[in-house]
């Protein structure tokens, strides 16, 4: 029969595990949401809009949790912040050039006319449209 000492050390891994769930838990309900955001903004299936995300999280070494949050608040603000906008633009770009060609990260429809990010970003206020067509 283990210790006392010996349990307290599995009883505080334990807690330290459960926390550590509980975070990926919340960090993958933002991501989700935001999967979701730019699937129905950008007319993109779900598997495409994962690609993007990941895409604009490699290029610009944000964490995915921290994209997902910005791309969460450009849904409802409008706007994006300068360190991600010009990768979400171009992961949007990518994405859909290799929906088109043949080489889409799954299965799905193509990615529709999301404009990107960044149309009309030289307005001077900061705000970019949700989704014009392109």
């Amino acid at each position: 029969m283990p210790d006392n000492d010996e349990l307290v050390q599995k009883v505080a891994a334990l807690e330290e595990e459960v926390d550590q769930l509980r975070r990926a838990l919340a960090s993958r309900a933002e991501i989700d949401q935001a999967m979701g955001a730019v699937a129905a903004v950008c007319r993109m299936s779900p598997e495409h809009s994962w690609d993007v995300l990941r895409q604009v999280s490699q290029h610009t070494n944000i964490k995915l949790r921290e994209v997902a949050q910005h791309v969460m608040r450009w849904v409802v603000t409008g706007r994006l912040p300068d360190e991600i906008r010009p990768a979400m633009r171009a992961a949007l770009l990518r994405t859909r050039h290799r929906a088109r060609h043949g080489a889409a990260p799954g299965l799905g429809a193509e990615p529709g006319s999301c404009a990107g990010p960044d149309r009309g970003a030289g307005s001077g206020d900061g705000r970019e449209p949700a989704a014009q067509e392109a």
